[in-house]
């Protein structure tokens, strides 16, 4: 019943992340892109919809299908990697494409979400994305570096989403 309450009456995620957030963010995005080849793509969803909370969804299921419904399995190398926020659960769940199976471990991903949290809980959303998106950025960087003279294929948007 409380996990039900905090998906109804969710923190606003327009409040936590305002347009300059989400354009410093994307900013941060396209940064990161440029040291390698792989994807970023950042999400943040206030709450799930009550049938989906009574029917027992989690966020990494939720997150799951954040990665498949914003394409981030999409790009040509496999190498795409969602950041998902769920507020009403405060959670944050990053969802990694195939490509990088057995280069990043659990625990890197999880060193990544921690480096989050603590941001978020001193109440700075902006700063955690912020972090996040770099962190997530060094990991591709060590694993799919780009070359100097090699040209940025921006197959995602750079821009957070913002979802239902």
């Amino acid at each position: 019943m409380k996990r039900l309450l905090r998906h109804l009456f969710p923190p606003s995620s327009r409040r936590l992340f305002p347009e300059a957030s989400l354009s410093r963010i994307a900013e941060a995005v396209a940064a990161g892109e440029r040291r390698h080849r792989g994807e970023v793509c950042f999400a943040v969803e206030a709450a799930l919809p009550a049938r989906a909370v009574l029917r027992g969804m989690q966020a990494r299921e939720r997150a799951h299908e954040a990665f498949s419904r914003l394409r981030v399995w999409d790009t040509a190398a496999n190498n795409g990697v969602l950041i998902h926020l769920l507020l009403a659960d405060h959670r944050i769940e990053i969802v990694a494409d195939r490509g990088l199976e057995g280069l990043v471990s659990d625990e890197q991903w999880r060193g990544v979400c921690l480096l989050m949290e603590e941001r978020l809980k001193a109440g700075e959303a902006e700063d955690a994305a912020i972090a996040g998106v770099a962190a997530v950025s060094d990991l591709l960087a060590a694993h799919f570096p780009r070359a100097a003279d090699e040209a940025d294929e921006n197959e995602l948007p750079d821009r957070p989403h913002l979802l239902g």
